[in-house]
């Protein structure tokens, strides 16, 4: 199956096989028509299996051609706010989506953000200060509820909930089903459509995208192998993503985050 089968426009996917991404993950199949059909979804995912990127091109095309659709992303925390935008702004490059992610150090709010996206006790915060209107968001993505659990977030997000209006369409991952989060779930989803992901596919968004060698022949990037003990205390920079980025003037003279460590660390969410 392609991406363009899975009903996603011309030019996400333009976006899509420029980083050199040839094919939908498994849980990518499922979730993007879903999404684009307008249904709820509770959908069970492991990482490493294209779990971001499944939300991530459906909302791209969704926000381009109604452009009064507001969509609030809620994570975990703020590195994986950052995570969510970064994929918004490589394949979003064709489109035009105002997005905001509100870190712990944010100080200007784009009140106009088509996209706004961060954890919910930084939600409470902003909105504590009347920075940001949460009554007109219509899709609502909760990414991941059992990773919010952990970080004790919970009842921070039911607040956040509160503020929603309830007529919105609800998006929301796990990473494996809980008791503790069922409460919680129940708020959010009306009927849902239930995707499970097998946990052998895991790995599935791992393998290195097709780049274009100055040959113009098809190859596999190598991956550098790095230990992830490494990763997580020294980001190190990543010469074929970075090539990409130039390339195609993808982040003008900023170079992301997730550009800087290679591997599977850099390819792990797509």
């Amino acid at each position: 199956m392609t991406f363009q089968e899975l009903g996603l426009s011309r030019q996400t996917i333009k976006a899509i096989e420029e980083l050199g991404i040839s094919r939908p993950t498994t849980v990518q199949k499922d979730v993007i028509p879903s999404i684009l059909d307008g249904k709820d979804i509770f959908a069970i995912a492991p990482g490493r299996c294209g779990k971001t990127c499944s939300y991530v091109f459906p909302l791209i095309d969704i926000i381009s051609r109604r452009r009064g659709d507001n969509i609030l992303i809620i994570t975990a925390d703020s590195a994986q706010a950052v995570v969510v935008s970064d994929r918004l702004a490589v394949f979003n490059k064709y489109h035009e989506i105002n997005e905001e992610t509100l870190q712990e150090n944010s100080q200007d709010i784009n009140t106009e953000a088509n996209v706004i996206i961060a954890s919910p006790d930084l939600l409470l915060d902003i909105a504590a200060e009347d920075k940001i209107d949460l009554s007109k968001i219509s899709i609502l993505v909760v990414d991941d509820i059992n990773l919010i659990k952990k970080k004790h977030q919970l009842k921070n997000l039911e607040k956040v909930l509160a503020m929603l209006p309830a007529e919105k369409q609800n998006i929301v991952f796990t990473n494996r089903r809980s008791k503790e989060t069922q409460s919680v779930l129940d708020k959010i989803l009306k009927t849902p459509a239930e995707i499970k992901i097998d946990r052998t596919k895991e790995d599935e968004a791992e393998t290195s995208p097709v780049v274009q060698t100055a040959e113009n022949t098809p190859q596999r990037a190598e991956t550098p192998q790095v230990e992830k003990k490494n990763l997580s205390r020294e980001a190190k920079i990543d010469p074929e993503a970075v090539r990409l980025m130039e390339q195609y003037k993808t982040f003008g003279d900023k170079t992301p985050a997730f550009l800087l460590a290679p591997g599977e660390l850099a390819q792990n969410e797509y």
